[in-house]
């Protein structure tokens, strides 16, 4: 018998009730469905036997997607909690939940709710202590929003006396500049000597008194990563090097090599047993064996950054102090495809005395040669004292291998590399191949060598000569070694017997080679010879032949140039906020702060960051599986320095730091990465009722003002700043294509205030609509939209029909775009209300139709760019008090700028995103043209050196095209007498101004054949890319003219705090959405006073211990290294949005930091190889313009 059910009273409400609860339950079976999913997944993963390490990747993206499954769930067990609450309400009458399940549920269907006769109020929670309780507004009523405004900073006037540095630019013989504006750059046919000429010289210029003294110096170039992977290169070839070396070496004394990647060294290291480490050392010891630089890798000097150069350098330099107790002394980059003056810095703040380089245009090899400038006191622009002097040694042919090192022709030279003997794949191109040297034909062989040694001393002003004997991965199989020491010692046995040749042949190190030149000219090592000229400038952009330049791989690969800054900011600022951590959890004895888990994280990213500045690495030049290899190192490491900084920075928020707990997780980071070529996923905070947090980190030390955004699941939200006022807060929503908006996920964006070095809790809570005053929805206009991309839940949604411009603005300027295809035509000044033409535009170059064409190295275009055609785009203009954007959809990409409302640096420069997709391509380029109306005299324009400093650039029409493309790892400018127009990167692209006033930066290539450099494919490995910018005008407002003859450039200070804020981001923690409770302060301040705003704390690192100890490998030490960077700007332009000063050029460490003791400060070399003294703390420190002073610094 069925079972009667007793009719219930009638709802009036019911028929809408149950429309709900049968979504309520669709939600449910969808929740379920996920849940499957995840029990599929665990017990798939389960049932498996354990995995080679060819899987490895795989499974690191299963559990990325595992971890957005159990995030899910808790959201969906959220939301249906939440629905159900919010039925109640409805069938309370209440209609504010009729919205509220809207925004949930994204839904656009009216929900009728009768007003019962009479309602008991719910209870409210209190709010808590010290929090602002907003009135929740009655049904129907709309609370009016309160006027968000901008307390611009005043206008600051830098004097001009306190730049002195900008007057004194460097005396030198030769400048690079006046080198370009005198060379015809032309390639007539040399002879033997291609790109030279025909050398002579008089044997008798040598006698017994004065000999020829030629160093034949070993070596084997180990590219970490390039045609192969790291891991294959180490095991199939440098492994095989580094284990001949030390058996090799021990068989003569006389036998010397040199070895420069510690990346590789440091692995091999690891491996071999005690007894080899201790016969390396005696090897080292006794000058067989030097270490060359001693960098991570051989970085490349276009693309990279200097605090990445400089940490390269450090992390190589102390893995030696820690193991070898080896100070290098000579440098060595013979394979960076063309070099910087920054590097010469570098290597001499860090303790070298002596560099040599090799790619250099063959146009300038050939005018420095015929001057007998080959060799060369390096000199700073800003440098007037030559303080900054490096000794620097050109090497004077086409490349660094046998054939082109021994003298002038290379088919001789070939016959001297003795791995090609008969019986050996390798053969020599000249079709003339090298014997072994015996009784019969040494005296032949002999003089035949020597006479190119000779030739080759032509180009030197001492009678010191070096001959590197080497190339790429060379003495990895034994017989070479025997082949080459073998015939090479005979024929210095014949040569050194003989004193009639007035020569004496030896092996020799890099080193010996440096310090016997010091030696013949009579000054101390590192000093400069009286003879050698002084050479300032740099060597872009490099040419190897021909109009073959290599501007191509200064933006190949430019998503991966765009994570190596990501990496780069993460890793700078984990390595600030753990020492403060690390600090006070000495302080505090927190057995639970994890410091040596962190420490090992810390290494790996340090080397994986070092190992992407490689050469082929930046640069783009690497084969595809190995630019992967690198992206999944950077990758893997940027996801563990995100959880590092959330527990550094909870820690220091913990009001008790004892009840911190190790691998509770109270924060999330805030995105996550699916693999090494995805685009990131925004961490969505859940929000409720109650407050829930969000921490902010500054890791720069001076106060920022800046807008951030936090990805929420709410449109009406309250957000309070750190003392419980209610702030100004704007929500939009998130895009998840063209045509339709992410349901339950929007941006909300609100101005913070982070004091330097600091860490900060914001609030937000869920409230309802209309209930904030303070709470801004963006409006939205469409140009050019279908109708099916018009709705936008919860959002005002308008269409412009009309074609004219419009105009978007904040408190320092206003930005005009057409309103046709929504791109910048302008930028109006304030308060002068000066408009200057800053047009945008995308543009496309071809690939030159000839036997030689663009690839990864080389840019060989068709012609000039070609305007990309743009009619009716999709144009997305949002609009808000806090953040305005023009969203424009490209044929090639997706253009977004934006104008934000802040007091601070953000606010003073218009930024650019662009997500660029080439992959329908073939053999094209896309740039950003922007068109502006300044009059750069010759087209003069300045581009950076590694984000250090800038240098003077001239675009010639006796060049071609593509030599007058240039790096921009960070910024460039150009100016008039009135104006500035400046960009400021985030990540490292080629860029030019070929006609006047107009710029462009090329933004990605997709090539499709190889260029015959080596690597053997194209570039068609593209992703949807992403690169953001910052355009900053400025008008003059000094009376001293702008130059365009000088080599000097400089940034403004405002240009120099936007660049480091560009690339030294807010980090952003939202709570996660079930954390355990945590007491926070709302603020941790750690410094007493911030830095002045032109000295920028570039590092403060924990130093590692001992690496070669397994106990103490990742113990950190209770040092740190602290390097601060003296900024130098140009005083013509005013200082805007800069709460910091610039005008204590000194710093007194005594009481810095509030609750911490400065133990121990030592002033130290770049990398800490060498102590200058130690320097008491209550001692004004005064770092000058231009220089990076290092200290290691003790902290209690």
């Amino acid at each position: 018998m069925p079972i009667q059910l007793r009719p219930r009273k009638k709802n009036p409400h019911q028929r809408q009730i149950n429309v709900l609860y049968f979504m309520l339950a669709i939600f449910a079976l969808a929740s379920l469905s996920t849940y499957l999913n995840y029990e599929f997944l665990h017990k798939g993963l389960a049932r498996k036997d354990p995995v080679s390490s060819k899987y490895m990747q795989a499974l690191d993206g299963i559990e990325i997607k595992i971890k957005r499954i159990e995030d899910d769930i808790i959201r969906n067990h959220e939301t249906i909690k939440e629905i159900k609450d919010t039925v109640g309400k409805i069938a309370k009458g209440d209609r504010s939940g009729i919205d509220r399940l809207k925004e949930v549920l994204q839904l656009d269907i009216p929900v009728e709710v009768k007003k019962p006769g009479r309602q008991e109020e719910e209870p409210r929670e209190d709010p808590a202590p010290g929090l602002v309780n907003m009135e929740v507004p009655a049904p129907g009523l709309k609370k009016e929003e309160e006027v968000y405004e901008v307390q611009t900073r005043s206008v600051q006037l830098v004097p001009q006396d306190m730049c002195t540095w900008s007057d004194s630019p460097a005396a030198a013989d030769y400048q690079m500049h006046d080198i370009f504006e005198l060379l015809p750059f032309d390639n007539p046919d040399g002879g033997v000597w291609k790109q030279g000429w025909d050398i002579s010289y008089d044997a008798n210029q040598w006698s017994p008194t004065n000999q020829l003294q030629v160093f034949v110096v070993p070596h084997s170039h180990c590219d970490p990563g390039w045609i192969k992977t790291f891991d294959d290169y180490y095991r199939s070839q440098t492994k095989p090097i580094l284990d001949n070396m030390v058996t090799k070496l021990e068989e003569d004394k006389n036998h010397k090599f040199i070895y420069a990647e510690i990346s590789f060294f440091s692995h091999w290291w690891d491996e071999i047993d005690d007894s080899i480490k201790k016969r390396v050392k005696v090897l080292v010891d006794n000058g067989q064996l030097e270490i060359v630089t001693g960098g991570w890798v051989m970085t490349d000097e276009a693309n990279a950054h200097y605090f990445a150069m400089i940490d390269q350098l450090l992390e190589g330099h102390q893995w030696l102090a820690g193991t070898l107790g080896v100070k290098p002394q000579s440098g060595w980059a013979i394979d960076p495809f063309g070099y910087s003056s920054t590097m010469a810095y570098i290597l001499k703040r860090t303790g070298l005395k002596s560099m040599l380089i090799q790619r250099v245009h063959y146009s300038i090899k050939k005018h420095l040669a015929q001057k007998k400038a080959m060799e060369f006191m390096w000199r700073q622009q800003w440098d007037n004292e030559g303080g900054t002097d490096m000794f620097c040694h050109m090497m004077p042919f086409y490349s660094y291998d046998v054939p082109h090192t021994c003298g002038p022709d290379p088919k001789v030279c070939c016959t001297f590399d003795f791995r090609r003997l008969p019986g050996s794949k390798y053969k020599c191109p000249w079709k003339l191949n090298p014997v072994s040297v015996n009784d019969g034909n040494v005296a032949e062989r002999s003089l035949t060598l020597l006479d190119q040694y000779r030739k080759k001393a032509q180009l030197y002003k001492t009678d010191v000569l070096l001959i590197p004997l080497g190339d790429d991965f060379r003495y990895d199989q034994a017989d070479e070694w025997d082949k080459q020491y073998s015939n090479y010692q005979k024929i210095f046995n014949y040569v050194n017997s003989h004193s009639e040749l007035n020569t004496q042949m030896q092996f020799g190190t890099l080193s010996d080679y440096f310090n016997t030149l010091y030696k013949t000219m009579g000054v101390d090592v590192g000093a400069q010879p009286k003879s050698i000229p002084v050479l300032s400038g740099d060597f872009f952009t490099y040419a190897d032949r021909d109009d073959h330049y290599w501007s191509g791989y200064f933006t190949s690969r430019p998503f991966y140039k765009h994570l190596d800054r990501l990496m780069e900011g993460h890793l700078r600022s984990a390595e600030v906020i753990f020492s403060m951590a690390q600090s006070y959890a000495r302080k505090f004895t927190s057995s639970a702060f994890p410091s040596v888990e962190m420490m090992s994280h810390l290494v790996t990213a340090r080397r994986a960051l070092g190992l992407f500045q490689h050469h082929d690495g930046i640069t783009g030049t690497a084969k595809d599986f190995v630019v992967v290899d690198y992206g999944n190192r950077i990758v893997e490491s940027l996801a563990h320095l995100k959880r590092l900084i959330v527990e550094c920075a909870t820690y220091l928020l913990a009001a008790e730091k004892n009840d911190y707990k190790d691998k509770t997780y109270y924060f999330n980071v805030d995105e996550l990465r699916e693999s090494h070529d995805s685009l990131p996923d925004k961490t969505v905070m859940e929000l409720s009722e109650s407050f829930r947090s969000v921490i902010l980190y500054n890791s720069m030390a001076s106060k920022r003002t800046e807008v951030v955004k936090v990805f929420i699941n709410a449109v009406d939200v309250e957000v309070q700043n750190p003392t419980g006022k209610v702030i100004h807060s704007q929500i939009e929503p998130f895009w998840a294509d063209t045509d339709s908006t992410a349901g339950l996920k929007y941006k909300l964006a609100f101005v913070c205030e982070l004091p330097a070095l600091g860490v900060a809790r914001y609030q937000i809570r869920r409230v309802a609509p209309a209930s904030n005053p303070r709470h801004h929805r963006v409006e939205i206009k469409l140009i050019n939209a279908q109708p099916n991309q018009a709705t936008v839940p919860s959002f005002v949604v308008k269409h412009k029909t009309d074609s004219a411009d419009f105009s978007l603005e904040n408190a320092y300027f206003k930005a005009r775009f057409s309103g046709t295809t929504g791109l910048l035509k302008a930028m109006t000044t304030k308060p002068d209300l000066v408009e200057h033409k800053t047009e945008a535009e995308f543009v496309l170059y071809g690939t030159k139709n000839a036997k030689e064409k663009s690839g990864a190295y080389l840019f060989l275009p068709d012609g000039v760019a070609k305007p990309v055609p743009i009619a009716g785009p999709l144009v997305r203009i949002i609009t808000g008090p806090i953040l305005s954007e023009v969203h424009v959809f490209t044929p090639y990409a997706e253009h977004v700028v934006r104008v934000i409302n802040s007091a601070g640096s953000d606010g003073t420069a218009l930024d650019v995103y662009n997500i660029v997709d080439v992959r329908h391509l073939l053999n094209k380029e896309v740039a950003m043209r922007i068109s502006t109306d300044i009059k750069n005299q010759d087209r003069v324009f300045y581009t950076d050196l590694n984000g250090f400093q800038m240098q003077r650039r001239k675009t010639y029409d006796k060049l071609p095209l593509q030599a007058n493309f240039y790096p921009m790892p960070a910024m460039m400018f150009m100016e008039d007498q009135n104006c500035r127009f400046s960009i400021l990167s985030q990540q490292s692209l080629g860029v030019s101004s070929l006609i006047q006033g107009v710029v462009e930066v090329i933004l990605d290539r997709r090539l499709n054949q190889d260029d015959n450099r080596g690597l053997g494919q194209g570039v068609l490995d593209n992703k949807r890319t992403p690169n953001r910018f910052r355009l900053l005008v400025e008008n003059r407002r000094s009376s001293k003219e702008a130059s365009t003859t000088v080599t000097l450039g400089y940034p403004t200070l405002v240009a120099h705090l936007v660049s480091l804020h560009l690339t030294q981001p807010i980090f952003v923690m939202p709570q996660k959405p079930s954390s355990p409770p945590l007491t926070l302060n709302p603020v941790f301040t750690p410094i007493s006073h911030e830095l002045p705003c032109d000295l920028h704390l570039l590092n403060l690192r924990t130093m590692q211990n001992k690496d070669d100890s397994p106990e103490l490998k990742y113990v950190p030490r209770d040092t740190a290294a602290l390097l601060l960077h003296r900024l130098a700007y140009d005083c013509s332009y005013p200082v805007l949005g800069l709460s910091c000063v610039a005008t204590d050029p000194k710093v007194t460490f005594e009481n810095l930091f509030k609750d911490l003791k400065v133990e121990k400060l030592v002033e130290t070399s770049l990398t800490l190889m060498h102590d200058y003294g130690e320097v008491d703390p209550q001692t004004a420190i005064q770092v000058d313009a231009m220089e990076i002073s290092a200290f290691r610094i003790k902290l209690k």
